[in-house]
């Protein structure tokens, strides 16, 4: 359902930073009812656009904007988005961790009538009704840390929607809406955005999930390095061609080869661990195995790198690592590094890199160390150490003194990588590895993956990324109601039979 007249339309956009063009003369109308796809590589620009069409930052001069056929100066201003019928789902989310549900929900929608008080029994009831609508089972008063990433996802999506109700159309624009979403949480959203679009709102949707594009989207936009070099209906791509447009290049095998047969040699154990609604599991990883745990949303698998590093109170049970055998009751993450493991996990915001702290400074977090001597940080051999890593994992700018926060997203997750490959672990837990993370830089990390694995660590990924972990896991654990309900070995895996396995009932699960 589209319009003549463009719900938005873009012209000329560009902006340069310190002397550094980073959007190039990017054009686009999006019509009511269309949904959008805008991909590129981490870097190539969409961030840039998104910020200019917030608010948070002005383009070069030129440029021009009109929605619904009226031209709109540029540059916004902060409160231009909302009253344009502008609303946004940023990559991280722009939420409040220490404030409730209803306080975030209301940041930039309260509504009071002069000195009167806020009426807050209405609008927690408002709230609730919203969240209930779209499958979020919290209470408005509870507080966002103590929320799952899934729902404080579903939770800016909400408060998104909400804001697009007060105006007969608008756009909503995604950046990276499903980055920490699994698989089968995806479906919740999808059915979200096809009803905005349905009554006539626009929607611009980022994501580095070609198979999402291919599903949702209309038409794409395919930024590469700032310049728009494509923009053409969805139907005339395929994922190949779609890869092709974003690297400028063909792309050879996504996936690593595996190197054979990992050793039988156990190198980590987990036994009776359990936590809440989760377990109690146990299971063994080989030195140089690629362990995967997976399963349904909420199905407890998300939880057990958590439990097993040390970093949830409540775990018990116990590990060994390398023939130690540690207490899980007790144990806290810096005992686990101690160990010889590594956790990364999965939301890089708030559990992962440090965003305020220099590039350098977060890579040398867990290593830090072995640079003081009498007492004194040897400095120089501290930059030079960083600038070794950066540029062994291709970090994009190799600039070890920028903040990690201004990195793209996928150039934080290689920093957050180098930072634990930096410490030598025997076992290497990782959570969503790749989430948020463009094509190329994705090859790259399953790249370190079976490199890791081939040098003897043991690594553990919990994913909902189904293809993916086929690819590149000799075995995976499939988690049913806070057990492991099936154990599916790679010969002759497909994405086929671990979804098959992921959704049966736990009576007809087994192993396989």
């Amino acid at each position: 359902m589209t319009g003549d007249t463009p719900l938005i339309s873009i012209r000329n956009l560009s902006k340069t930073f310190v002397g550094r063009t980073v959007l190039w003369d990017f054009s686009l109308d999006v019509a009511p009812g269309e949904i959008r796809g805008l991909v590129g590589q981490n870097g190539s620009g969409k961030s840039t656009l998104i910020k200019t069409l917030a608010g948070y930052q002005g383009p070069d001069e030129g440029a021009s904007l009109s929605v619904r056929g009226k031209d709109i100066p540029l540059p916004l201003k902060p409160a231009d988005p909302e009253a344009l019928g502008f609303a946004f789902v940023h990559q991280d989310l722009g939420l409040l961790p220490s404030e409730t549900v209803v306080e975030n929900f209301l940041l930039t929608g309260m509504q009071t009538r002069g000195l009167a008080p806020i009426a807050w029994d209405r609008e927690r009831r408002r709230v609730a009704a919203s969240l209930e609508r779209f499958g979020v089972e919290h209470s408005p008063a509870d507080t966002v840390d103590s929320l799952s990433e899934v729902d404080r996802v579903m939770l800016a999506i909400v408060r998104a929607l909400d804001h697009l109700r007060a105006h007969d159309s608008g756009l909503l624009i995604l950046d990276e809406p499903t980055a920490y979403l699994p698989r089968d949480g995806i479906d919740r959203l999808f059915t979200v955005v096809r009803e905005v679009a349905s009554a006539g709102f626009g929607v611009i949707f980022v994501t580095h999930r070609l198979d999402e594009v291919l599903a949702l989207t209309s038409r794409v936009s395919v930024l590469r390095d700032g310049n728009l070099v494509a923009d053409r209906a969805t139907e005339e791509f395929d994922e190949r061609s779609l890869i092709e447009s974003i690297l400028g290049f063909q792309l050879d095998e996504l996936y690593p080869e595996a190197a054979g047969q990992a050793s039988h040699e156990t190198v980590f154990s987990a036994r009776d661990v359990r936590s809440r609604e989760v377990g109690p599991v146990s299971f063994d990883a080989g030195r140089g195995e690629v362990l995967g745990l997976t399963g349904l949303l909420g199905m407890g698998w998300e939880q057990i790198l958590y439990m097993l590093f040390g970093a949830d109170e409540q775990a018990t049970g116990s590990i060994e690592v390398d023939g130690e055998s540690h207490d899980l009751f007790g144990l806290d993450p810096v005992q686990a590094v101690e160990a010889g493991m590594a956790l990364l996990p999965a939301d890089r915001q708030q559990n992962s890199g440090v965003g305020e702290a220099s590039v350098q400074e977060n890579l040398t977090l867990t290593t830090l160390r072995k640079y003081f001597r009498g007492g004194a940080l040897r400095l120089r051999s501290e930059a030079r150490d960083a600038a070794a890593m950066l540029e062994e994992f291709d970090v994009r700018p190799p600039d070890p003194k920028r903040r990690l926060a201004t990195l793209s997203g996928g150039n934080q997750q290689k920093v957050l990588l180098a930072k634990w490959f930096a410490g030598e672990p025997s076992i290497f837990l990782m959570h969503e590895p790749t989430q948020g993370v463009d094509i190329g830089a994705k090859k790259q990390i399953f790249g370190r993956i079976r490199s890791a694995a081939e040098s003897g660590v043991s690594v553990i990924i919990a994913s909902a990324e189904y293809e993916d972990l086929v690819h590149i896991c000799d075995r995976i654990i499939v988690f049913r109601d806070g057990l492991a309900s099936a154990e599916l070995r790679a010969e002759g895996l497909t994405q086929e039979r671990l979804i098959d396995q992921c959704f049966r009932e736990p009576e007809a699960a087994g192993s396989a």
